[in-house]
């Protein structure tokens, strides 16, 4: 038997399905709430943002098991008919309340709360994870490069070679433009998200051709509206005087070159000089495009030095996560059949109810974060907000465009400290309310 290994419901831990087994076989049933939520932020982080929500709702719309696959399961002999005949007739049923895409979050906050019966709610854990951890580290990796780039728009996602399989490829450029990158070299990515996509050569194609000048001409030829000439595959300021010379002799022939690229070597003094050349030869208007173990930090560097660079492609740091490639998340039980629900493992404690997050601001800045109960109105904008009822969503899907501009407009609201790539600690406070339930339902456990 061959499965779609991306949508189908056997995507799971095999606890899921033990567990499931468990709850048919004594019929609980009754409505649980599980929340996901990250326990502590990595040392490099000072924030995250929320991302991949539409995935999670495709998901969960979509979910149910083929004949074929309750066949599967039915040979492995591990399962009961009772399980089978139930696995049949699966449907997530479930309210959903989120952060919307593109949110800044911190520590403890739930990301996402899942409403439904208990059965559901528990087996869509590991996918519902695997969706949103990655997605997550994505968005705040790029946000990062956002904000370190200080405004500068030519950003691009470069890094599908060495992302970690297809679709994380793809969940890097769907990611960094939530965050606000411009485009990605993903082509796929165009498709399926009407993402920019954007582009320039290898050295393998200068390298093809006996004259450098030559290959950029030719490459010109066969992209008149998308001229960018890789520079630096031999002498990097030679590179530059070659541009100079070929972009005269393709403005006669109406080509415009819109960038030269530098990949490797010193940056900010290679910048500089390529800078100097290009002026010198005419060219103010075509810009300096960068590549090759960028990130935030390389981006800050880079541009405190003083560097004319107009733009960066960041890959491998960017679609890895380089300095923080997980999060301490965690999905939990916080409700069952009308009870509030904890656990108290050292270390790995939980806040039991369904809770809310309100969020204050000063001057246009976010102060701090309430984490309490659903339903006690707090001053401040509640975060979470409901986006699916009873299994079904309940508006269309956001654009991509609509989802960056919330994302910008966290960013923009960044406390001064966290814009400049600091990790001090945000203020997260616990209401009274939320103290009160946990002391209660701890007194109940004995």
């Amino acid at each position: 038997m061959v499965f779609d290994p991306l949508t189908s419901p056997l995507l799971t831990d095999l606890y899921q399905l033990t567990m499931l087994q468990g709850y048919v076989e004594e019929g609980m049933n009754e409505t649980a709430v599980f929340e996901l939520f990250v326990r502590k932020l990595p040392p490099t982080r000072g924030f995250l943002m929320s991302a991949g929500l539409e995935s999670v709702l495709d998901f969960l719309e979509r979910l149910s098991f083929s004949e074929e696959e309750v066949s599967f399961l039915a040979k492995t002999g591990r399962f009961s008919d009772k399980l089978l005949d139930y696995l049949r007739r699966f449907r997530f049923t479930g309210n959903v309340h989120a952060l919307p895409e593109g949110t800044v979050f911190f520590e403890n906050e739930p990301i996402i709360r899942i409403t439904a019966p208990l059965p559901e709610a528990q087996f869509v854990e590991t996918r519902l994870m695997n969706l949103l951890h990655l997605q997550i580290l994505l968005a705040s990796k790029a946000a990062r490069c956002v904000l370190a780039a200080a405004g500068r728009s030519g950003l691009v996602d470069f890094g599908l070679r060495r992302t970690h399989g297809a679709e994380a490829g793809l969940f890097a450029a769907r990611s960094s433009f939530v965050a606000g990158f411009a485009a990605s070299s993903n082509v796929l990515a165009e498709s399926l998200f009407a993402i920019p996509v954007s582009g320039t050569m290898a050295h393998s194609f200068v390298e093809s051709h006996e004259d450098e000048g030559e290959a950029f001409i030719r490459f010109a030829f066969a992209n008149p509206d998308n001229v960018t000439l890789l520079i630096d595959t031999y002498d990097t300021l030679e590179g530059a005087r070659k541009a100079v010379e070929t972009s005269k002799y393709l403005r006669e022939r109406g080509i415009g070159v819109q960038a030269v690229r530098l990949d490797s070597g010193d940056l900010l003094r290679l910048s500089l000089q390529v800078r100097q050349i290009l002026d010198a030869g005419g060219l103010a208007e075509v810009k300096i495009f960068v590549s090759g173990n960028m990130d935030e930090y390389a981006i800050a560097e880079l541009l405190d030095g003083g560097a004319p660079i107009d733009g960066f492609g960041v890959g491998t740091k960017l679609d890895t996560s380089e300095d923080a490639p997980y999060l301490e998340c965690a999905y939990k039980l916080m409700e069952y059949a009308g009870r509030p629900r904890l656990k108290k493992s050292e270390g790995k404690a939980t806040w039991p109810g369904r809770k809310q997050v309100f969020r204050s601001y000063e001057e246009g800045r976010m102060r701090g974060d309430l984490l309490t109960l659903d339903g006690d109105v707090q001053a401040g904008i509640p975060l979470l907000k409901p986006v699916m009822k009873d299994g079904e969503r309940l508006s269309e899907p956001r654009s991509l465009k609509e989802i960056a501009s919330v994302a910008k407009d966290q960013l923009d609201a960044l406390p001064v400290s966290l814009r400049m790539l600091k990790t001090e600690a945000y203020p997260v406070m616990i209401s009274d309310a939320l103290n009160r339930l946990r002391e209660s339902t701890e007194e109940a456990l004995g």
